[in-house]
């Protein structure tokens, strides 16, 4: 019988490079390029990509609490914090979905292999809070097809709801923003995420997740020559009673850089970017009209 190595499985991958290093030192050298040039991609091509004005970013380097490691998925990309147990932004890209078509809803969450926490479906047994999708599954399944959608249901995508909120009110932002915003704009990119204050609360049925006590989305338009890009903001707290009207809780992206401790479109013009973050103008949105829309459930 062959005896199995009792070196962690790091120390032995170490092990093996050594050698390797050794045998066939040009061998390394291709396995080193390949793995720079994948890392090179990642960052310069596909993260970009997915992103408006790069990556949202921590206001204070010293703040734990707004630490994350960029996650990307099918359609959407994000900021997840191990310490939180929650996607501290999530970003993706509506257009119109008017002709897609629909793909039965999953019947369950998966843990996400790149979390440290290994948040599952059954941490929320029980907790008292929906499983509250960032990155929405009705716009990722009809704009990305079954990858986007199955990358929606990781859990490093669910932030624990109230079920009054989860199940109404943020569902109505989430059918206001393909079935209207996008429909007037033509394309709108969305950041969403949760808001922390305060004492620190946990699940009762997993102390890794933190419970947020609001939550936050952000639309900006394109930009098109000659016309700069509009933004929209909301921060909608947890306590909600579900009816209440989107303008309610309409603020400015400068509110929610405090609130959340994060930077966001580091990379804009410093001109736009101040009249961005500063204005609130829900005015060319048309929000009477998206509280006239009706529910898909």
């Amino acid at each position: 019988m062959r005896r199995k190595s009792s070196l962690p499985s790091p120390l032995r991958l170490l092990l093996g490079l050594f050698r390797l290093s050794r045998t066939h030192p040009v061998l390394l050298l291709i396995i080193a390029g390949m793995s720079l040039g994948g890392y090179g991609y990642e960052v310069k091509i596909a993260r970009p990509a997915l992103l408006y004005q790069g990556a949202p970013q921590s206001r204070d380097a010293k703040d734990l609490n707004t630490w994350f490691r960029i996650l990307r998925n099918h359609g959407f990309i994000l900021g997840y914090s191990d310490l939180r147990g929650n996607p501290l932004w999530v970003e993706y890209a509506l257009t119109s979905a008017e002709n897609t078509s629909s793909l039965k809803r999953p019947s369950r969450f998966e843990t996400d292999w790149r979390s440290i926490n290994r948040i599952s479906h059954d941490s929320y047994k029980k907790s008292g809070y929906d499983r509250g999708h960032m990155a929405p599954n009705y716009a990722m399944s009809h704009l990305y097809g079954r990858e986007g959608q199955a990358d929606s249901f990781l859990m490093t995508n669910v932030t624990p709801q109230k079920a009054k909120l989860n199940q109404q009110l943020w569902q109505h932002l989430e059918e206001t923003e393909i079935k209207h915003f996008a429909k007037l704009f033509g394309k709108v990119w969305v950041i969403t995420g949760p808001v922390f204050s305060g004492t620190v609360e946990r699940l009762s049925s997993d102390w890794t997740v933190e419970i947020p006590d609001a939550f936050f989305k952000i639309y900006v338009t394109e930009a098109v020559p000659g016309k700069p890009p509009m933004a929209l903001a909301f921060l909608v707290p947890q306590t909600v009673d579900g009816h209440e009207p989107l303008a309610q809780f309409v603020t400015s992206i400068d509110n929610i850089e405090t609130q959340t401790g994060i930077d966001f479109f580091a990379d804009l013009d410093d001109r736009i970017e101040a009249h961005l973050e500063a204005a609130i103008e829900p005015q060319s949105w048309n929000l009477q009209i998206a509280n006239k829309l009706l529910s898909r459930y």
